[in-house]
This record gives C-alpha cells, structure tokens and sequence, in this order.
C-alpha cells in the first residue's frame, strides 16, 4: 500500500532507512513554539519578532555577543519559519478533510440514486413477471391456448399495454376477469404509451396440474424475478429468449459452483437487453423455493440434500422431461434452451428426438459444464423412463461411455446433442481442458472441439465493490487506497492481532529537496477455504515460515465437509501463533472485511467457481496467490496464449507464477512495482457483465444461426 504525504517539515522523526539518494540532508533542529494568543497548535511559543540590539560594545566579548545575538535572530526566524509551515499543514489537513467529507457526500448521494434505480427496475420487473406468470397460469388451467398466450406475452414484454392505475387489482382479478382486462388492452392498444409500472404486494401461489406430464408448477409471486426461477426483462427488443433447466440458483438451491453461475449470468443476461427464465425442480425441505412438482412421484425431491441419493438418475431424468412438457404445454419458443451439467444433460437427446417439431424448429440448445468429474453412468434400459430409445442411443458417436460400453454416458449425451458446449474455467485453455480435464471424455470431446467454447467465472459487482461495499468501515477505490488501510486495521483490531500496515510510502519535501521514508510493518495473509485437507501440509509450512517473519494470517472456513473436523483441530493446534486466526464458521460481512484487509489471499485455486475468491481479490486491492506454488495445476494455463481468458492471461503475468514468499518480498523490496501492479488489478473487470456474458451472448449468436 502506498500512502503519499507532501508536507514541509516531517511528521515523524526519520527511521534509519531513509533513501540513500536524500541521506546528505539533515535534519533542522525541531523547537517548539506557541503564539501568544494562548491558542495551541502544538508550539510552546508563538513567533517571535525582534530587532537587533546595540552592538557597539567596548569590552573583549563584544564579538562574542555579536555572534550570539545573530544566532538567536536566526533561531527565531527559524521558529517563524516552522510556525508558518505549521499553519500551513493545519490548513492543507484542513482542507484535505473538507475534501474527503465532499467526496463522501457524493459517494453517499450516487448510493441513494442507485438504490432508487434498483428499486423502480425491481418493481417493473416484479409486475411484469406477474402479468407474465399469471398468463401461463391460464394456459396450464386450459383457460387459453398457447397461440393467444404468445400473443399477450408479446404486449407485456413489448410493454405497449397502457394499464390502468389500479394495476393492483387488475393482477389479483380472478382469471376470466383477468383475461378480459389483457383482451380489452390488446384490442385497444396500437403501439401506444409504454407500459406503466409499479411495485405489487402479491403473495399468492399460483399452483396448475397437468395429468398428461403429471407435475405441479408451483411459483411463489414476491420472490420474483430475483430469488426464484423467472427473470424477464420488461423490453425485450433485439435480444434473446434464454429459459435455463438447471438444479441450482443462488439463494433459492445453492450447493455448488452451479448456484451463483446462474443467478450472476442471468442477472448480467437480463440487463443487456434478454428474457431469462429459470426452471429448477422443487425441493420440499431445506430451501423451500418451489417450481416443478412431481404428482404421483413426489418423493422425488423430497429429501434434505439436492444430490447425493441412488435416484439421482430418475429425479433429474424426470426434471428435465417434465420441463419440456411445460414448455409445450405453454406454447414458449425460446431462442435457447440452456441446460447444465449432467444433471439436465438429457434435455439435449430428448429435445432432438422427441420434442423439437412440436413447435422447437428455431431453438437451440447449449451446455454448461462445471467440470468433467461428475458424469452419471447408468443402464442403457433406465433411458426409456423418459421416453427415449435405448437401442439408438447406446452408440460411441451417441451416448455409450468411452470406457464402460454396457453403460450409457448422461454427460455425454450432452455434449454430443448440444449446438454450443461452454466449459466454465477462469484459468485453463480448451487444449489443456481436452487432453488433461475430461475424465475419460476427452475422445468425444476431442471430436466436438468445434462446438466447444471455455468462459471465466464472474463475481457480483453489484455486492463486490470497495468503493460502495456496505461492509467495510470506509470506502476505496484505485484513485483512493486509505480506506483499504482502515479496513486492514480494522480487521486486524476485529481479531485481536496486532495493527500494522504492510507497507507505507511517506514522501515531503525538505528544504526544496524531495525526501521518500518507506516504513515497512505487518503482512496480513487471509485465507478463505472449502475443505482442503489435501494442502494443510503446505499451508503448516507457509504459515511457520512466515509468521516467523511476524506475518499475520487468518483463516475462515467456508460449509462443514464431512470428516474434516479433525484434519481441521490438528492443523489449528500445529500452526498455533500469535500472529494466526482461524474462523471456524463462514461470515458473509467478515468475509468483505477479510478480503479488503488483507494484502495477500492465499487461494487453493485460481480457478474458484464457487467463492470467486481470486477474482474478488483482485478487485479489493488483495493478491491472489496460489496455496500450491509451484504446482503446474496453477503454472501451467496453456500454451496458446490465444485461447486464454482476459482473467487468465492477467493471473498469469501478475500473480499465478509468483509464491508467498516471492510476494512478501516484493511487497518489502520493491513496493513502488507492487502497489503499480494492485492498483493495474483493481481497474480491471472480472465481473458476470463483463468477459462470461460476452462468451454466452457470442455462442447464443452461433446457435442461432445454425
């Protein structure tokens, strides 16, 4: 950290360290001095102003006199000089506490416009998702058909519909009444007025059974569009129609990487210009979040956990059909149907075998991976649950497993029945992720290398911001980096450690001449890590080799992985220090604080779907250092440096190649290059909107010309 003070005089004695360039300076002999006011400003005296006496002396000290009385003119001048500097300093403090109260001002009124923003788009979102949520509503009921449904869904998002002001009542009409009243606008309305909006308090469930796919489609009206599965866009214009089947979404179902994925590129999706809907299955216990319901299965999601269960196979098979029927039942036509995982993989081979003319010819479907390790092998017959042919699909170019040909793949289904396969990896390039990462898939994907496309992983800039962060004690920004020095006292006060900054570059000017004091304090080290057991060995011996150096480290841990209870007690006893904290249970403000007092973030990887911690570091001013140094899991991203995200070529040349120790140092030797090269970090922008919307809008723009 650099903190830059330009004063007249110094502010604190010198330390032994001064820049040999400046060392022939001396410093002036420091007198105290008050003004007679009886003010004080930290003087014992106040200026003083005197005339030279009589020098016409006779005796044999007359020089001796002479020279005295010069000298003591001189030392009051010199107490002239310094009183004046000392006013001067008042009065630049002065000012530089107007400004920072003025631009704290404005931070605070930007907030509020913010906020007023998010709240009008929030309320025109909610009611559009009403009027759109209650037209489905009448579609499942039998009340329309799907071609009159697509035509109000038209008026509503086109938003042309002049309603009335008791749009309140207009909502919670019962159905004919309120299909009357969207008729009576469709009638009326010719490219009229925008339609006008404002919140609703409705909080009604509106539950609809089809018998023909025998499910419950269930949507609680006041968690949409943000905590549950649709997220329309109120003037959708030259985007696309996006509808997600997917297990997961942040905070409704969130277990994995796969949760905040999608609520992060559908929120980014949404305000450039798309309509995203999300389908998930229902969950009965835990999160309560309800969408599609089995009928006569309805032990299917009746568990505590989304995964782990020996049905796995027949609950998501029967998501990802259920799904479908819904989609036809309602008579939508997205542009893109975006499955995830090999949990709704199976959405793909259904799609092309069974449901695409049934009103589908112009959609198109993309997969996301989070990974390979995760595939599903299951018996070829168990595909006819869902109405799929086992003896056609149980082929090397189809769905038989590379390895075990008695077995169908579910992962590679989807893979192979994708127009457009995105691969989630901040750091890896589609060479290293087909030859070393496909865990026993990389023939087939070597074979569909064309349709596949690698994007980074994103952060919430909306939450995940220094300079309007509501958990931090102050603000900051690369413009502005005191307030990062306030956080880390803070945090360093908040776990009873030491306070200490890392490093501060104090710089004034003396005699005409620039002086540059670099005082050199406490490295705070943070951590925040899921489990792990494999790297407390090496964290053991980064934490003894630097807390030696008088390091400071803390350490939060994120969920509670069975078995890692007691790696995690003896790893706590074994590094116990005074200059270490460990944080047993996750906290969400703690976690904003840790992020933004540290100086360094020890990662066990730079490629963190799940926390986003390195990409959340580089915005707060922290480095990202990689726990393994140096392991080539995070050395090695890849030859072609064409293939590269923005974020992994940034890691590469900034901090993945580059150990604890190696970032200490360069932080105490050669500080001017690393606050250049924090501050270069803070700039960027790693967030959903930027570099993983642009690599999902790109292959929506393919499929769709397929």
């Amino acid at each position: 950290m650099e903190i830059l003070v330009t004063t007249s005089t110094p502010r604190f004695p010198f330390p032994p360290h001064i820049s040999k360039t400046h060392r022939k300076c001396s410093m002036p002999q420091i007198l105290n001095c008050s003004r007679n006011t009886g003010e004080s400003n930290g003087l014992s005296k106040a200026p003083i102003s005197r005339e030279l006496g009589s020098l016409d002396v006779d005796d044999d000290g007359k020089e001796e006199r002479k020279r005295n009385d010069i000298w003591q003119l001189f030392e009051e001048a010199q107490q002239n000089i310094m009183y004046l500097n000392k006013q001067r300093l008042l009065a630049m403090e002065e000012l530089g506490r107007v400004k920072n109260e003025r631009n704290s001002l404005l931070q605070r009124i930007e907030q509020l416009e913010m906020q007023n923003q998010a709240t009008a788009r929030k309320d025109k979102l909610t009611i559009c998702s009403e009027l759109l949520l209650r037209i489905d509503a009448l579609v499942l009921n039998g009340v329309i058909g799907s071609t009159e449904a697509s035509d109000l869904r038209g008026l509503v998002i086109d938003s042309r519909v002049g309603l009335a002001d008791d749009i309140h009542d207009i909502i919670l009409k019962n159905d004919a009444e309120f299909l009357a009243e969207l008729r009576r606008f469709s009638k009326t309305t010719k490219g009229g007025d925008e339609l006008s909006l404002y919140s609703l308090d409705v909080t009604t469930y509106y539950t609809v059974t089809t018998e023909a796919s025998q499910f419950t489609y269930t949507i609680p009206s006041p968690l949409f569009p943000f905590c549950c599965a649709c997220l329309y866009n109120v003037v959708l214009r030259n985007g696309f129609h996006i509808i997600h089947i997917c297990t997961e979404m942040s905070p409704v179902v969130s277990v994995g990487s796969l949760a905040p994925y999608i609520t992060g590129l559908s929120c980014a999706l949404q305000r450039k210009g798309n309509l995203v809907e999300v389908i998930l299955p229902k969950v009965v216990y835990g999160i309560g979040v309800t969408f599609i319901e089995p009928v006569y299965y309805s032990s299917f999601f009746s568990h505590d956990k989304v995964y782990g269960y020996s049905n796995d196979f027949e609950r998501f098979t029967y998501f990802s059909r259920a799904s479908l029927d819904y989609l036809v039942k309602l008579g939508k036509r997205p542009d893109v149907l975006h499955v995830h995982n090999w949990q709704t993989s199976l959405v793909g081979p259904l799609f092309w075998d069974v449901f695409v003319n049934q009103g589908f010819e112009s959609t198109r479907i993309v997969l996301t991976c989070q990974g390979f390790d995760s595939q599903s092998l299951e018996q070829p017959e168990k595909l006819a649950l869902c109405g799929l042919d086992p003896s056609t699909l149980l082929r090397p170019d189809r769905l038989q497993d590379n390895n075990k040909s008695h077995l169908v793949n579910v992962l590679k289904g989807g893979v192979v029945y994708s127009n457009k396969v995105i691969i989630m990896s901040s750091v890896h390039t589609k060479g290293h992720i087909i030859s070393a990462l496909g865990h026993g898939l990389e023939p087939t994907l070597a074979l569909q290398k064309e349709k596949l496309v690698i994007s980074p992983s994103g952060f919430d800039k909306m939450t995940w911001d220094p300079s309007c962060d509501n958990f931090l004690p102050q603000h900051y920004s690369a413009d502005d980096m005191e307030g990062k020095l306030i956080c880390k006292f803070a945090l360093q006060r908040h776990l009873g450690l030491e306070e200490g900054a890392s490093n501060i570059l104090v710089s004034f000017s003396l005699s005409g001449i620039e002086v540059q004091v670099e005082l050199h304090e406490l490295a705070l080290v943070g951590c925040i890590y899921i489990g792990m057991s494999e790297d407390f060995d090496k964290l053991k011996k980064l934490c003894w080799m630097a807390s030696s150096k008088g390091v400071q480290f803390v350490f939060m841990r994120y969920g509670q992985i069975p078995g890692m209870t007691t790696s995690f007690e003896i790893f706590q006893a074994e590094v116990k220090d005074k200059n270490v904290r460990f944080i047993d249970e996750y906290d969400e403000g703690l976690s904003h604080l840790i992020i933004s007092g540290s100086d360094i973030m020890l990662c066990p990887s730079l490629d963190d779907h799940l926390l986003q911690v390195p990409l959340k570091a580089i915005k707060y001013g922290t480095a990202p250092i990689p726990v393994n140094f140096p392991d080539s899991r995070f050395r090695d991203f890849g030859n072609d440096s064409s293939e590269r995200s923005r974020f992994a070529q940034y890691i590469n040349s900034a901090f993945g190649n580059m150990s604890l120790g190696q970032a200490l140092d360069e932080i105490k030797y050669n500080p001017l290059e690393w606050n250049r090269r924090i501050k270069d970090g803070m700039m960027k922008d790693f967030s959903w909107e930027s570099e993983c919307t642009e690599v999902h809008i790109s292959a929506y723009e393919v499929v769709k010309k397929l």
